[in-house]
């Protein structure tokens, strides 16, 4: 169980739409937006692990258009984050937006994210510890996934909100964008070449 518990940690962590996100809400628009941003982003992800568990995931993603949509547009989305961090000038601009995104664009994220699909589905279909009881496991498993999400998750939506609150010099700001950009990028490149990797094999 603590094996599960450090992967869910780990995979959760790491930079993916949903946390970069999440502190680009959090510096643009605040605290209480940010936090109906996160609700959304909690109720998708817990729909995807749904998804997962029931084979219905299994399902639609047998077919690799689906699987190239989702792929093209998180790609998308992650490549249009970079270019405005990079392009924020001297701002720090995790995110541009002229309305703050709500409950419903964070559920729609993890719908298309790939991220979401491919950690649920290396969380939930491995890591067994209660082989007799897959029910009682898989509520258990929910219950440490989502004890773990939700401080990640508000972890980085402070993290916004204190870059956008702290009076930094412009060149401080300036390299705060730029480390962004190249961190976006490199998930970017990370994803293009995993997905034509799996596509020649």
């Amino acid at each position: 169980m603590l094996t599960f518990a450090a992967a869910v940690f780990f995979l959760i962590i790491t930079p993916g739409p949903g946390v970069l996100s999440t502190a680009g809400v959090g510096s643009a628009f605040g605290a209480r937006p940010g936090s109906r941003y996160v609700l959304g982003l909690f109720i998708g992800t817990n729909m995807v692990a749904l998804a997962v568990v029931t084979g219905i995931a299994a399902v639609i993603l047998a077919d690799p258009r689906i699987r190239n949509v989702l792929f093209f547009l998180s790609a998308a989305y992650l490549l249009y984050l970079a270019l405005r961090i990079a392009l924020a000038g001297s701002r720090i601009a995790f995110i541009e937006a002229r309305k703050a995104p709500g409950i419903a664009n964070g559920i729609a994220l993890q719908m298309i994210n790939p991220k979401a699909y491919a950690v649920n589905t290396t969380l939930f279909s491995g890591f067994s510890f209660l082989p007799q009881s897959l029910l009682t496991e898989t509520i258990i498993k929910f219950i440490i996934v989502n004890a773990i999400w939700i401080p990640i998750h508000f972890l980085w939506l402070w993290a916004g909100i204190r870059l956008r609150e702290l009076n930094l010099s412009e060149t401080a700001h300036r390299a705060i964008n730029i480390g962004m950009s190249l961190s976006m990028l490199a998930v970017v490149a990370l994803a293009i070449g995993g997905f034509l990797l799996s596509s020649s094999e």
